[in-house]
């Protein structure tokens, strides 16, 4: 496996230019401390506060009509994110500005952002996917942010990276520390969440194009 280490870039100095870059040159970015320890304390209390409230739901898979529940490919709850706290207004406030100068390098159209918490339990995983399809789907790029506390390799959970889809050697994995952020196109990168042997704590959010009014 690779060693995940911060990126330098060629197009500025500051996370996002990092971000933007690497999305250029390879499809994917990975991005320590991208957050500060503030927010991710205060994004985490209010996972927990939310889940004790039985807030959040089992996640499903498919697209649209389709969706349904498969714990053989997918093990996690989900709350999506309103930007009804403080904590969610920060990360959105933080997410558009990422938004903006993706959109300048790459003239992708994006448009807007969905985004939700992932809680995956002890024993949580999803297995390889895409989170789009090519001419189908609004999402066009993915951005996970990673919450958890003290996260030690025995725990697992790392995203796994691969380079196509039906690669048989993975690219890399990135463990889930508190404060990475992950970001990648959406039709072009395979990935899955490896099993979970604590509770695994995120946020994932996809940049969408605008689809305009059904004709």
């Amino acid at each position: 496996m690779n060693q995940i280490t911060r990126l330098t870039g060629g197009v500025g100095d500051g996370p996002r230019e990092r971000i933007v870059d690497s999305l250029v040159r390879q499809g994917f970015a990975i991005e320590p401390d991208y957050l500060s320890p503030s927010l991710i304390k205060a994004l985490r209390r209010e996972i927990r506060r939310r889940d004790a409230r039985n807030e959040f739901t089992p996640a499903a898979v498919g697209r649209q009509d389709s969706l349904h529940h498969n714990a053989l490919i997918r093990r996690d709850r989900t709350h999506w994110l309103d930007g009804s706290t403080l904590a969610q207004m920060r990360v959105f406030a933080e997410l558009e500005l990422l938004r903006t100068d993706i959109n300048q390098a790459l003239f992708l159209g994006l448009f807007d952002l969905e985004a939700h918490f992932a809680l995956y339990p002890t024993g949580g995983f999803y297995r390889r996917h895409l989170d789009a399809f090519r001419g189908d789907n609004p999402r066009v790029v993915s951005v996970v942010i990673y919450l958890n506390s003290r996260w030690r390799p025995v725990h697992g959970g790392c995203l796994r990276i691969w380079p196509q889809r039906d690669a048989v050697t993975p690219l890399m994995d990135v463990a889930p520390r508190a404060g990475t952020l992950v970001c990648f196109l959406s039709e072009l990168i395979p990935h899955e969440v490896l099993p979970s042997h604590a509770e695994r704590l995120s946020i994932a959010g996809w940049f969408r194009r605008n689809e305009g009014p059904p004709l």
